[in-house]
């Protein structure tokens, strides 16, 4: 099993990372340079990427080794979140720069890896390349404490494919003996002198991303593998570091300051991990000061999104169902230029060093699970080692539960009670997300389809109470508009009335729908 932890350094800070005391004990071995051609091959529909395996071919300093990555144990799920990548990996040595795949079955240990690599029409002749890799890197091992050792990499080059290439410098901290959370001990040390980020994504990710053009696509929500064999900890373990990915994977999009998906799937995830974090309140308590700074990335994540909102999708909807010709052309642009501002203010955070200490501690206290530390309670201990299932269906009918106990009097509710109703339904739409995989298909899908339902028309009605919220700041701002946006504030009034008559409906086509089982 490859742990490593992966961070993304400039180019110019190079020398100072070559030079750093952290990564230059006396017992240090001395850097050594060596330049490397990688070549990732696959058939032409991508049927080893579609099954998480990557097999490549490295040429360095005349020779050749083949190495297969791959990540069959749903225990492995979400493990690049963070920056840290754990997966099975084998190498050997080959002739040549094609694949041998014919001592495949003497060397690979995992059986759902071997068969996918093995089964098949001739799979060794549909293989082919599709992108390469080029790059110097600097190599050295750097002794811990307590018999600790970190494998040092630092890699500068590109990644090249159809014409098409994207730049490689970054630092792999590879843990060959000790504790994960060393790592991020170490990274943690470089990072107050150094600025650096973390690398969420291997560069076969990248390699793909680049064939398909897909670099700054919005990556949205996907199901944490869990099965029944586990326990209610490594459940956690899956689910949070989903929740992780899910939001780094928005990064990018959300750092170039521009990416409205982007930044709605990112705080999508942010959601999805604290109410994650919520599930599991009785057993494991997130330290203080982590999530003091969950708490400022959520803030600059919500109001970025709630100025997007109003600017690209309730104040058009507005413009274009106004009768009278009431022109709304300069609320609309401050509205646009709000958005953009907080987007900015936004992309500041996610790339700022405070941001990269919040993954970087979230992640070591996950990966080390550092609840244990805390001094859990035996009896929640206890409840942690037990099977998932029993955990699963305690928490998803206790959410159905008070979902059911908020909607009661939903004719005559209060915005407020309508707002406590939204976020009971959206934690029982997470929950029965995260545990789908333990419950039938059926029941599950049927059961998630109908809170979303509802949710958009909880959701419409969230939209309206903030813009109210929001409105009245521009025109306190902009005295000239106050005529527009009174007018806004009055259309948005009336669509809420009756926006809550057709909450009742969609709660009384939801009601009777069964808990996941």
């Amino acid at each position: 099993m490859e742990v490593e932890l992966k961070l993304l350094v400039d180019a110019q800070y190079r020398d100072a990372l070559l030079h750093h005391p952290l990564l230059n004990p006396e017992n240090a071995t001395p850097p050594r340079e060596q330049k490397q051609f990688d070549t990732y091959f696959d058939t032409p529909d991508q049927r080893l990427h579609r099954r998480h395996i990557d097999l490549r071919v490295r040429r360095a300093q005349n020779r050749w080794l083949q190495t297969v990555k791959g990540d069959g144990h749903a225990s492995n799920a979400g493990a690049g979140a963070g920056g840290l990548h754990r997966r099975d990996k084998w190498e050997w040595p080959v002739a040549g720069p094609t694949p041998e795949l014919g001592r495949l079955k003497n060397i690979i240990d995992d059986k759902q890896v071997l068969h996918q690599l093995s089964s098949g029409p001739a799979l060794k002749k549909r293989l082919a390349p599709v992108f390469a890799t080029r790059v110097t890197r600097t190599v050295w091992q750097v002794p811990l404490a307590d018999g600790g050792l970190v494998e040092c990499a630092l890699d500068l080059g590109a990644i090249e494919s159809g014409g098409k290439d994207a730049p490689i410098s970054e630092l792999e901290l590879e843990l060959k003996a000790g504790d994960v959370g060393q790592l991020f001990d170490l990274a943690l040390g470089l990072q107050q002198d150094v600025p650096l980020h973390l690398g969420n994504r291997s560069n076969a990710e990248r390699g793909y991303a680049l064939l398909a053009s897909a670099q700054d696509q919005p990556v949205k929500a996907s199901a944490p593998a869990l099965s029944p064999q586990m326990t209610a900890e490594q459940a956690f373990l899956a689910i949070v570091s989903n929740c992780l990915a899910h939001m780094q994977g928005n990064e990018q999009g959300v750092a170039e300051g521009r990416d409205v998906e982007g930044l709605h799937q990112m705080r999508v995830g942010m959601r999805r991990l604290r109410s994650a974090l919520g599930m599991y309140q009785e057993l494991i308590t997130l330290p203080a000061d982590l999530q003091a700074e969950l708490d400022w990335l959520a803030g600059e994540l919500g109001e970025a999104r709630d100025w997007d909102v109003l600017s690209t999708s309730t104040l058009p909807a507005v413009a274009k169902k106004s009768l009278d010709g009431a022109d709304l052309a300069g609320v609309q642009q401050l509205a646009a230029e709000q958005a953009q501002e907080h987007r900015q203010r936004t992309a500041a955070a996610v790339v700022s060093p405070r941001y990269t200490r919040l993954m970087l501690n979230i992640s070591r206290w996950l990966w080390t699970r550092g609840w244990r530390a805390g001094g859990t309670a035996p009896a929640a201990n206890d409840k942690l080692l037990r099977p998932v299932g029993k955990f699963a269906r305690t928490i998803v009918e206790r959410n159905h539960a008070r979902l059911r106990k908020r909607a009661t009097g939903l004719r005559g509710a209060t915005p407020a009670a309508r707002h406590r109703l939204r976020i009971a339904a959206k934690k029982s739409r997470y929950a029965a997300e995260f545990f789908a995989a333990l419950f039938s298909a059926g029941s599950g899908r049927r059961y998630v389809q109908g809170l979303s339902r509802l949710q958009d028309e909880l959701g419409l009605l969230n939209d309206y109470a903030v813009a109210a919220r929001l409105l009245p700041g521009l025109a306190e701002a902009h005295p000239e508009l106050d005529g527009s946006i009174g007018f806004v504030r009055g259309v948005l009034a009336a669509q809420a009335d009756s926006a809550a008559k057709d909450i009742v409906k969609s709660w009384k086509a939801f009601a009777p729908v069964a808990v996941p089982h």
